[in-house]
């Protein structure tokens, strides 16, 4: 069970089309795979976002790693702490948790992974257990148009999923459009939720929210600057539509102060923020104390983050019906199974040792080579 060698690939897998948002558009999920290998030959795997450069997130990996080899991978709290210390706060010269959890992300995943083959356990029973069946997943819809938002939108709701999701903050015209076409599409039994990722500020989303009301929105997901609390508490103690918190949440002294504030009715939040399993566990237990919800966040990133956050979804009380599953957007994934596609908007808990998949090795292979396609600069 002793952690005898890591090993880093930056991959690419593509989207089917853009992926259009208020900062801008995304063309596929960079990552970097990491696997664990131990001393009896188990593999664990994990992924960490590769943004905004794989090669500078495999060079903190590396020093992270470093500190790995030799010892347990039942021992994955404290070797993230010592990576942290070592990372980024050995010299006293800064302290980042939250790109640090970007970074650890993967380690993280990768190390629960081999444990849980190890043990051959489901990662959530080594969590404590599952307390659900299934995690429900809201539909995420996209696309440039007000237009193709809404076919999208028509689509999910005929699928099963009974909230609809969808980006704003691209313009107040178009995205008055895009919720009128969209209730107008999934009709009024489908609950519908909004995301301007930080684009507005109190006044501008004062004035938004309103309008939106008339649409039957049921949240509006992170409308200011992330390092605003005091604003987003602006925004919610004026606001007749729920409001959630994304970016402003990353690190358990985030979510205890934006609770404590009263600035949000919901926190969303992911592994690649919190940096693995310990912080986001930490996170849900904060939001239970106050009985608010937590909703799994989705980045530019595979199935293996599906299989992870399905994984510690399972054992948290205070899910949220509608969380987020990026998997649909990728051209091809690069895990060969279970298969990820939610049915009527769910997904079961996965039962598999560890983190619950295989990987593809031929995809892994594609996305690798794609990666060194598109950087060959």
């Amino acid at each position: 069970m002793k952690i005898a060698d890591i090993r880093l690939t930056p991959l690419l897998v593509p989207y089917t089309k853009p992926y259009y948002w208020s900062q801008g558009v995304i063309e596929g999920a960079g990552v970097v795979l990491v696997e664990v290998e131990t001393t009896e030959g188990v593999i664990g795997y994990g992924e960490s976002v590769a943004t905004p450069s794989a090669e500078a997130v495999m060079a903190h990996l590396r020093i992270a790693a470093s500190r790995c080899i030799g010892r347990s991978v039942f021992e994955s709290n404290g070797l993230l702490r010592d990576a942290y210390q070592v990372m980024f706060q050995a010299y006293g010269t800064c302290s980042s948790p939250r790109y640090a959890g970007q970074v650890l992300a993967g380690l993280s995943m990768a190390l629960w992974d081999a444990a849980g083959k190890t043990a051959g356990q489901p990662v959530h029973a080594l969590l404590g257990g599952k307390v659900r069946d299934e995690i429900r997943h809201f539909g995420f819809c996209q696309g440039e148009t007000a237009e193709e938002v809404a076919d999208d939108a028509e689509v999910l709701a005929a699928a099963g999923f009974d909230v609809i999701y969808f980006k704003v903050g691209r313009g107040d015209a178009l995205d008055l459009e895009t919720a009128r076409m969209v209730r107008d599409r999934i009709g009024p039994d489908h609950r519908m939720r909004v995301d301007p990722n930080e684009k507005w500020n109190p006044l501008h989303a004062s004035r938004m929210i309103r309008k939106l009301a008339d649409y039957g929105v049921e949240l509006v997901e992170q409308p200011c600057h992330c390092e605003s609390v005091m604003a987003l508490a602006q925004i919610r103690a004026a606001s007749p539509i729920p409001i959630g918190a994304d970016q402003s949440v990353f690190t358990p002294f985030e979510a205890f102060d934006v609770i404590r504030a009263g600035a949000a009715d919901m926190i969303t939040i992911g592994l690649h923020e919190t940096g693995g399993f310990a912080n986001l566990l930490k996170i849900a237990h904060i939001a239970e104390a106050a009985d608010v919800n937590i909703c799994l966040h989705g980045l530019y990133e595979t199935g293996i983050t599906t299989c992870a956050g399905n994984q510690v979804a399972a054992v948290i009380p205070n899910l949220d019906d509608a969380n987020q599953h990026m998997t649909r957007f990728l051209d091809w994934d690069i895990v060969k199974s279970p298969d990820l596609t939610p049915v009527n908007g769910a997904v079961k808990v996965l039962e598999g040792p560890g983190l619950g998949f295989e990987i593809d090795h031929d995809n892994v292979a594609r996305a690798a080579e794609l990666h060194r396609a598109r950087n060959s600069f």
